[in-house]
């Protein structure tokens, strides 16, 4: 179960689990038969503490970001049905991730009124034309692109100004990790060649 916010794709929620120490488990694995190949998961409800696996005691909101919550919920495994994990309350961590992308998004830049207005028009139009004429949807879709491959690379050039340290200012103000904001600022650059 992952929680997520539009707009915000790389700060993808969950629930986390901390172990009777404090530390944070590492993924759990599963042998699913001959082969190489193990499944693992880091779902909380596989750190029960059987076959093998690391006894989680508490719970707390998670970020793809790195943030952690600092409330923690105990875990009472014996109020957990192992076939139904999912109806067990996690409300507090996912209202506490939710107070985070909050945090987020206030310190995220804001679009101009008129551009956010014409952006959500355009979503609008586009997810009606997709039925009736998705060519269109296609040709249009195809001229967003060609405007991103100029406006990027020059939106890009007069923030980074070739700094390295504008990655940090970038996955602020856009509201994403700034692994994607690398990511992204590095796509512009090198449509700039």
């Amino acid at each position: 179960m992952c929680w997520k916010r539009d707009g915000f794709e790389s700060h993808e929620g969950k629930v986390g689990v901390l172990l009777a120490d404090g530390s944070e488990p590492g993924p759990v694995y599963f042998d699913m038969g001959s082969g190489a190949y193990f499944h693992e998961s880091t779902d909380w409800w596989v750190y029960t503490g059987d076959s093998h696996r690391p006894a989680a005691t508490a719970m707390r909101g998670s970020c793809a970001c790195g943030w952690r919550g600092e409330r923690t919920v105990p875990i009472d495994w014996k109020k957990i049905n192992p076939d139904y994990p999912h109806d067990y309350d996690v409300s507090g961590p996912e209202r506490d991730w939710e107070a985070h992308m909050d945090d987020v998004a206030a310190r995220a830049v804001k679009l101009p009124e008129d551009v956010d207005t014409l952006l959500s028009r355009l979503q609008e139009r586009l997810d009606q034309l997709v039925d009736e004429h998705p060519l269109a949807v296609l040709k249009a879709v195809g001229e967003l692109e060609s405007a991103a491959a100029v406006f990027g690379p020059l939106a890009t050039r007069f923030i980074t100004g070739g700094r390295q340290e504008a990655i940090s200012q970038v996955a602020t103000a856009l509201g994403m990790t700034e692994q994607a904001a690398g990511s992204r600022l590095r796509h512009y650059q090198h449509l700039t060649f």
